[in-house]
């Protein structure tokens, strides 16, 4: 009689591989849940919930991502800034054309991620969003990834 049993993945014997994302005229939500899947290994065969098998992510041209609908007028970031009365807020748009806007792309991966977790810090950790288009990661070989032609609703033309 054979018995089945699942296998659980070991960090030391998993490989991460290095992937490449351009989020050029990208929908920001549709490219942050891809990121997060591949950041936590749930596109592998292998997938175990307790151990880091997720891939090093580097996103390109984040600051040309794009929302649909209004959202670039009506998404609010909020933040507190310790003192009394402090509630501050920013439109996404003023984000994205601010001097951080890869700070949207980072927001939206770290919320889809599991909360308050050293697993998902240390997740987190693997990914790199650059405005431009140049990233310093070449030397790992990564995989160019084109998400924009996977799905026609992955892209959005303004």
């Amino acid at each position: 009689m054979r018995t089945l049993s699942t296998r659980a993945a070991k960090p030391a014997e998993t490989t991460h591989k290095w992937i490449v994302v351009d989020a050029d005229g990208v929908v920001v939500g549709r490219l942050a849940t891809f990121i997060a899947l591949r950041l936590r290994g749930k596109h592998r065969a292998d997938f175990t919930p307790h151990a880091d098998v997720g891939d090093h992510v580097v996103v390109i041209n984040a600051e040309k991502a794009a929302f649909t609908g209004r959202k670039l007028e009506r998404k609010l970031y909020h933040w507190h800034t310790g003192y009394p009365g402090g509630i501050k807020e920013r439109t996404a748009g003023k984000v994205l054309g601010g001097k951080h806007p890869e700070r949207v792309l980072e927001k939206a991966v770290e919320r889809m991620m599991p909360k308050e977790s050293p697993l998902a810090r240390k997740q987190l950790g693997k990914l790199r969003v650059y405005a431009g288009p140049e990233h310093p990661h070449t030397a790992q070989g990564p995989e160019t990834i084109d998400f924009k032609s996977r799905n026609r609703k992955n892209s959005r033309t303004a």
